[in-house]
């Protein structure tokens, strides 16, 4: 099984507009830090495949309706591509977690209250929180249905409710403050 740099993470948000999030303890950080399904690559997987894979596995889940929500790269010397996701639709089963895996807790979290745990700095890696604000910002400036994009920036700019709220740029430098003030393991791209 060939590794690649490259990594999805998933925001999976049920009906009910709750967030399914992980925790885990990291010793070398001092605690328990919570953070999204997601993971890297395995073999010819695209983004979508490794996306829909490590939701199954890591919070046994699976999504009807996907949406890109973005991709970065980590830090401008990696060749990594990290992709994030929004899962909808969705239906519950077991988790299928490895046994590197197996301490890794699944709640359901509602989106404000996980964007005021990245706030809190509960989260150790960026992916985590971007896909959350991004997510966030998607569902309150999509319009219905589908279209090429442009709906969005036309809803963006005429809509003054979300003028009013903290830019998503605002709330990027949040996340980067609040990772950018952790220390990461060597190797560690999400």
């Amino acid at each position: 099984m060939a590794n690649t740099p490259h990594a999805s993470v998933i925001v999976a948000r049920d009906a009910q507009g709750n967030i399914a999030l992980l925790s885990s303890h990291f010793p070398q950080h001092g605690g328990e830090y919570l953070f999204l399904p997601g993971g890297r690559f395995e073999n010819d997987e695209t983004p979508l495949e490794c996306a829909q894979r490590e939701l199954l596995e890591e919070a046994g889940v699976t999504g009807a309706r996907w949406e890109p929500l973005g991709s970065f790269t980590p830090t401008l010397a990696s060749p990594a591509r990290v992709h994030l996701f929004l899962a909808e639709e969705l239906t519950l089963g077991p988790q299928q977690l490895t046994p590197s895996e197996a301490d890794f807790k699944l709640t359901w979290w509602p989106m404000h209250e996980a964007l005021a745990a990245v706030q809190r700095g509960q989260f150790l890696l960026p992916a985590g929180p971007l896909a959350l604000f991004l997510a966030a910002q998607h569902s309150s400036t999509a319009p219905q249905g589908t279209g090429t994009g442009n709906e969005m920036e036309q809803n963006i700019t005429q809509n003054d409710a979300v003028r009013s709220r903290p830019t998503l740029r605002s709330r990027i430098s949040t996340v980067y403050g609040t990772c950018k003030s952790n220390r990461f393991p060597a190797g560690v791209i999400f």
